[in-house]
């Protein structure tokens, strides 16, 4: 397998058609951990949407797996990509059953983080929490995210409008 980065224990590299049943699987296992977050893809029409997605112009989708097995671990994607004066973007992820809370997504993300950085030219990724999701804003706080602001009503989830909090990271300056 071909990892866009490594960091001993997990890798990331960009999801194919192949990874169908695997992901497939995995998302309708972890459907009770995400719910009322996100809803991953979780069936065969959604993972070719997302496929799509993140193969257009601005998005870019990636999985973090697990080195020691290959096992997709939870997945990542960047989007609204914008370049020029802004270099950014907005980051969305999800780790999946049975690695949620094992460290995988944290080591997942930094690898999302440095790609987007350096392989990308990103400057700056801003991920949108809902307020209530206390794992997903420890994991960005762990990762140097820091809170920006909060929007009421800014993404249809799960039948309505959830308020949002705005975390935000930028690249790291250069030594």
């Amino acid at each position: 397998m071909r990892y866009l980065r490594t960091d001993g224990r997990v890798g990331i590299r960009r999801p194919r058609p192949a990874d169908e049943s695997e992901f497939l699987a995995a998302a309708r296992r972890s459907r009770d951990l995400h719910h009322p977050w996100l809803a991953a893809p979780d069936d065969p029409e959604k993972y070719a949407a997302y496929l799509r997605k993140v193969r257009g112009r601005d998005s870019s989708g990636y999985l973090f797996c697990d080195l020691a097995t290959g096992e997709i671990a939870g997945y990542a994607t960047i989007s609204g990509i914008v370049l020029g004066a802004l270099r950014g973007g907005y980051l969305g992820y999800a780790a999946l059953l049975p690695y949620a809370g094992t460290g995988h997504a944290s080591a997942g993300i930094g690898l999302v983080l440095d790609h987007a950085f350096t392989g990308l030219g990103l400057h700056r990724l801003e991920a949108n929490i809902q307020p209530g999701n206390e794992p997903s804003k420890r994991l960005a706080r762990r990762l140097g995210f820091r809170l920006e602001g909060f929007s009421p009503d800014y993404l249809f989830i799960d039948g309505a409008w959830r308020d949002h909090e705005r975390w935000a990271i930028t690249a790291p300056e250069p030594a």
